[in-house]
């Protein structure tokens, strides 16, 4: 298997695109593919000082916690959106440091999608993909916050992006893939933007598929 990541083009008409998780290690990767495909983009971070790393990326940035869901609604409705781009995660550098942050990332699922939900919803968006897993966790693992993820944005009719493993620069596994299911991280952002056209479901991002579900 070539393992390394293909270009994927995307016809998809010049969108406004809210991206929230901008400065993550997928979110750092979209806005420039997604600047360069035409769309007029924001860029949401919760750090005030990586603003100027947005607009390096040819997005607006907007400052703004996914907890403070006046706030977020607001910057969301002020943004005018076509469509909200929900690539939240709250995990640490190292794996071995996943277990204690299991809770912050639970939490992230669910009160941070629910808001997101709420945010698109006030300023009339109808289209929505967020972040979820190739792979099947344990109950008591985070399993539960998956499941609620996916059914509130299956619920809204949006589209669920179970990416697999993300491997390459920047992610747990920089130097040597992980087991399947996975995904090169240029990859995982070049498809995710060439799929942001899908109609509501869920679409499998790994290296063996590229379909629906």
């Amino acid at each position: 298997m070539n393992d390394e990541p293909a270009t994927v083009s995307s016809n998809v008409p010049a969108l406004r695109v809210f991206v929230a998780g901008a400065t993550g290690v997928i979110g750092s990767r979209l806005l420039p593919l997604l600047t360069r495909a035409g769309h007029t983009v924001a860029g949401m971070t919760r750090t005030a000082s990586k603003a100027a790393l947005v607009q390096e990326f040819g997005a607006e940035p907007v400052v703004c916690d996914v907890y403070d869901a006046a706030a977020l609604t607001t910057a969301v409705k002020g943004f005018r959106p076509d469509l909200v781009l929900h690539e939240l995660t709250d995990l640490p550098d190292t794996t071995e440091e996943l277990p204690a942050r299991r809770a912050d990332n639970a939490r992230m699922r669910i009160e941070g999608t629910r808001n997101l939900i709420a945010a698109a919803t006030a300023a009339d968006c109808g289209r929505l993909l967020a972040q979820s897993v190739a792979w099947e966790l344990p109950p008591g693992n985070g399993a539960e916050a998956v499941r609620a993820l996916e059914d509130a944005i299956l619920g809204f009719g949006g589209v669920v992006l179970r990416y697999g493993q993300f491997y390459g620069p920047e992610t747990f596994y920089p130097d040597a893939p992980p087991a399947g299911p996975r995904i090169h991280i240029d990859a995982a952002a070049e498809r995710t933007v060439a799929a942001l056209d899908r109609p509501s479901g869920i679409h499998t991002i790994t290296d063996d598929t590229a379909t629906s579900d």
